[in-house]
């Protein structure tokens, strides 16, 4: 596992110890930004399943401002911090302990507003819809901003979730990506 491009092209990257997360591989991280970016002039993301961080750290990586990451885990969420560390990031990025939900409600508070939401929850216990819809509640998403959302090949999402519209599918083996974007209602797009 490695940062695939922008300013810590080739850094190696911790995984989490043990069995617990299933890190997104460099072939599909390197997919996703080709379609998202490649790469970005500022703005906030939110890395929300965290894992070892690698998809939030290749978004700040490519140009991004900042990033909060969240994890459960308490494995999890040390690693990110060698992993930030490692990359010399740790003053662009919040790192909390917390499930998916109530890290939402919390960010929710501070009225952000993010350009990038990755979304990579274990694949057995996916709440992705919920979770765009909680999303998309809260406003959390500015005009144009993206929700990549990694979920099992077999797991298909619908076209469109609330205020966000499926733009791409690919699937890479077991894994599988949707990308949706956020338009303004109003907009006439």
């Amino acid at each position: 596992m490695r940062v695939v491009s922008g300013s810590c092209k080739g850094r190696p990257l911790k995984a989490v110890p043990g069995m617990s997360t299933r890190p997104t591989t460099d072939k599909v991280k390197e997919s996703i930004f080709n379609i998202i970016g490649p790469y970005f002039d500022g703005g906030l993301a939110v890395d929300l399943f965290g894992g070892s961080g690698g998809l939030g750290i290749e978004a700040l990586s490519r140009g991004m401002d900042k990033c909060i990451f969240v994890d459960r885990e308490a494995k999890a969420v040390a690693t990110i911090h060698k992993n930030l560390e490692a990359c010399h990031f740790q003053s662009q990025a919040e790192v909390y302990r917390n499930d998916a939900e109530r890290a939402l409600k919390a960010i929710a508070k501070r009225e952000l507003s993010f350009k990038l939401i990755f979304l990579d929850p274990p694949y057995k216990q996916q709440k992705l819809k919920a979770l765009i819809e909680l999303i998309d509640s809260f406003r959390l998403v500015e005009d144009g901003g993206i929700i990549v959302a990694e979920h099992d090949a077999g797991i298909t999402l619908p076209d469109e979730i609330g205020s966000y519209k499926l733009i791409r599918y690919e699937s890479y083996g077991i894994s599988a990506v949707s990308i949706y974007i956020f338009k303004e209602q109003g907009t006439g797009e």
